[in-house]
């Protein structure tokens, strides 16, 4: 029996990816419009929904997220739908070292406090949640990923930005990765907790890992430079996005790694993408932002 996922938010990096694996998954992938949907209207007869909604440039947070969050508990609790949300590490807090399911959550900013809200609605609503918990995301469309917005702004003029010290161990999450496992957990959902929250491994690099890779691979010697955090401070009270970014400066500044053991005994076959590419990906060269994602329907809408 073919089943059915509604993805929301299609043309972002999650929905987009995620649309992609359920369909050579063999599910219906269905899309919702926020400007024309229902959303309850539109989960009838959804199996799980992925949720890829996020506002962008953290644009009001304390009140968008919450009312998306809300939104989403509706539509499942009608339809009967298992939901799945691409989880991060703001709920952690500043806690170097390994991060995993058993990590106490001490968010230290706004938006991780805001995080660990969301969450607990949807353990409280009762509706099946899982969680995937990950590190920045890596989109090989250039989806305004981490990769391109930040460790390789300046990759055309010969540098790998550094967001801290070049050294910092930080974790990362190539997209079409998370979206193949969150499909997998969808498949093995009756076998799933209500609440389930579960750390994606990803691949964890330095910066200086980063620009050695990228050097050997195209043959240039590529130099490391600082992301510019007095500018950020110059422009908070004018710019919301440098504003949100310095609250996070922490993260960047703090080592860690995610656990990956309760990933490996969920999905014991999964088979990640080699670093070395997941690392290439965000190279101009290699970033095509037009690339159709197959869905078998009618294109993406948001």
């Amino acid at each position: 029996m073919t089943q059915t996922v509604l993805i929301l938010g299609g043309s972002g990096k999650i929905g987009s990816h995620a649309a992609e694996a359920f369909w050579n998954a063999g599910w219906q992938v269905r899309h919702f419009n926020r400007k024309t949907d229902d959303m309850t209207q539109a989960a009838m007869g959804a199996d799980v929904i992925v949720n890829g909604l996020n506002p962008p440039n953290y644009e009001n947070w304390a009140v968008n997220i919450p009312a998306i969050t809300q939104q989403i508990i509706a539509a499942a609790k009608a339809s009967g739908a298992t939901v799945i949300i691409p989880g991060n590490i703001y709920n952690f807090g500043n806690q170097p070292g390994e991060l995993n399911e058993n990590t106490a959550h001490r968010p230290n900013t706004v938006k991780g406090r805001i995080r660990v809200e969301m969450e607990a609605a949807y353990r409280a609503a009762g509706v099946q949640t899982i969680i995937l918990r990950a590190g920045n995301f890596i989109d090989p469309r250039g989806n305004g990923d981490a990769m391109s917005l930040m460790l390789l702004r300046e990759v055309k003029s010969g540098k790998v930005t550094a967001m801290a010290d070049p050294d910092t161990m930080q974790t990362y999450a190539y997209v079409p990765d998370w979206a193949r496992a969150a499909q997998m957990l969808a498949d093995k959902r009756a076998d799933l907790p209500t609440f389930a929250d579960i750390p994606f491994p990803g691949h964890a690099f330095t910066t200086t890992q980063l620009r050695d890779v990228l050097a050997q691979a195209t043959g240039r010697a590529l130099k490391i430079s600082r992301f510019p955090w007095w500018l950020m401070t110059m422009l908070s009270p004018v710019w919301n996005l440098a504003k949100e970014l310095r609250e996070m400066r922490y993260l960047f500044e703090m080592p860690h790694t995610i656990g990956g053991n309760l990933f490996a005994q969920l999905l014991p076959d999964f088979k990640p993408t080699p670093m070395d590419q997941v690392m290439q990906a965000g190279l101009p060269e290699n970033v095509n932002p037009d690339q159709p994602v197959r869905t078998g329907q009618k294109p993406i809408v948001a």
